[in-house]
C-alpha cells in the first residue's frame, strides 16, 4: 500500500466521490461562481482534507484573494509551469489564533531563511501531517511548551483561505522598512517574495484557540525555533483593526492614526532566547506590492483571518452551536 506522505485538498461536488484538487485549479472558484469567497464544510477522511459545497451547519468561509495568481494565470503561463509541479496537488496547512484571556492573538514574523513566505508575519502553523487533524495539529503547541498543558476552553476552524507561492527566494530582505532589494517582477499572493511562476499551492485552515491565560503568561511559555521565527506579536482589537483596514489590491484608508507609532514585540535571537522591542506600526500596516521588492507585513489570509476574530469579539459568536464567549 502506498504511504500517505502529505494531506491534499479534495473537492466533492454534487454528492461525487471526492477528487483530488488540481494545482493550476482555483479551489474558490469551484465553489463561487467567478467570486473570490464561498461557504464550504471541510471534513477530514482517510488522509484527504475534502471541501464541498456549504450547508447551514458547521460551514466555513473559503476566501481568496482578488489578485490570486491562480485566478488570473493565462493558459500559456499555465503550460509553462513543469510538469512535476502541476501534479502536486493542492497542499494543507494549519494556522492557529491563540487568543488570550485579555482578548489578544499572537503573530510570529517568519524567519529570512524560510523559501516561502520570508519575513512575513502570520499565525504559528505549518503543514497537516497523515493521522493529523486541524483541532489537534501539532502548531496548537505554538512553537512553545504545548497549550494542552494549558488549560483551552475553545478550538474550533473559523476560516479557510488560499495561498500560492512562486519558487524563487529573496535575499537581504531589510528590517524596519521591509525592503528587499534586486527582486522584480509580479507579486504572488503572500509569498515574501515577487515574480516568478506559482510552485506552490495551499489551502491554509485557521484554528481559534481560547486560553484563560493573559497574553503574558502565555509569552512566557514560547520557546520559537528561531529557524522558523524570527519575532513575535500580540495583538488587540485595536491593533487587528488596523492591520485588517490595510487591504491588500486596495488603496482605502488605513485606520491607524490614534495607535501609538510602534508596538511591543519580542525579537528571536539565534539561540532562541526572547528579547522585548518596538516594531514600527507602519511594518504591521503594509500593503502586499503590486509589483518590485515585496515588503514585511501581515500577510493577506491573517488579515482575514483578524476581520472574522474581530467580528467574534463583537458578537461572541466563535461559529459552534450554543457556544458563546465570555467577557
Amino acid at each position: 500500500m502506498e504511504t500517505v506522505r502529505r494531506i491534499l485538498v479534495h473537492v466533492c461536488k454534487d454528492r461525487a466521490a471526492p477528487n483530488r484538487a488540481h494545482f493550476l485549479q482555483s479551489v474558490t472558484g469551484q465553489f463561487s461562481d467567478g467570486a473570490d469567497e464561498a461557504k464550504v464544510n471541510w471534513s477530514l477522511e482517510t488522509n484527504q482534507f475534502v471541501l464541498s459545497k456549504g450547508q447551514k451547519t458547521g460551514s466555513v468561509l473559503l476566501k481568496r484573494p482578488a489578485f490570486c495568481p491562480i485566478k488570473h494565470l493565462s493558459v500559456s503561463e499555465a503550460a509553462a509551469i513543469p510538469l512535476d509541479i502541476q501534479q502536486r496537488g493542492v497542499d494543507v496547512g494549519v494556522a492557529v489564533l491563540l487568543q488570550s484571556a485579555d482578548q489578544r492573538v499572537l503573530l510570529t514574523r517568519r524567519s529570512l531563511n524560510l523559501r516561502v513566505f520570508p519575513n512575513i508575519w502570520v499565525p504559528p502553523g505549518g503543514h497537516m501531517e497523515p493521522d493529523e487533524t486541524v483541532t489537534n495539529h501539532r502548531s496548537v503547541s505554538i512553537q512553545s511548551n504545548p497549550i494542552h498543558t494549558v488549560s483551552v476552553s475553545v478550538c474550533v476552524c473559523v476560516c479557510v483561505c488560499v495561498c500560492v507561492a512562486p519558487g524563487c527566494r529573496p535575499q537581504g530582505v531589510a528590517r524596519g522598512n521591509g525592503r528587499s532589494p534586486g527582486i522584480r517582477g509580479r507579486l504572488s499572493n503572500d509569498t515574501g517574495t515577487v515574480g516568478g511562476p506559482p510552485l506552490r499551492h495551499h489551502v491554509v485552515s485557521y484554528v481559534l484557540v481560547l486560553s484563560p491565560l493573559t497574553h503574558l503568561q502565555l509569552q512566557a511559555t514560547l520557546r520559537p525555533s528561531p529557524a522558523e521565527v524570527s519575532a513575535c506579536v500580540w495583538v488587540d482589537a485595536p491593533l487587528g483593526g488596523a492591520i485588517v483596514s490595510s487591504v491588500d489590491g486596495e488603496e482605502g484608508e488605513v485606520r491607524g492614526d490614534d495607535l501609538p507609532s510602534s508596538v511591543s514585540a519580542w525579537e528571536v535571537t539565534a539561540g532562541g532566547a526572547l528579547s522585548v522591542s518596538m516594531l514600527p506600526l507602519s511594518v504591521l500596516l503594509s500593503r502586499a506590492p503590486v509589483s518590485g521588492p515585496d515588503v514585511e507585513r501581515v500577510s493577506t489570509g491573517t488579515k482575514f483571518a483578524l476581520e472574522l476574530w474581530l467580528k467574534s469579539l463583537e458578537t461572541c459568536d466563535l461559529g459552534v452551536p450554543g457556544l458563546t464567549c465570555d467577557h
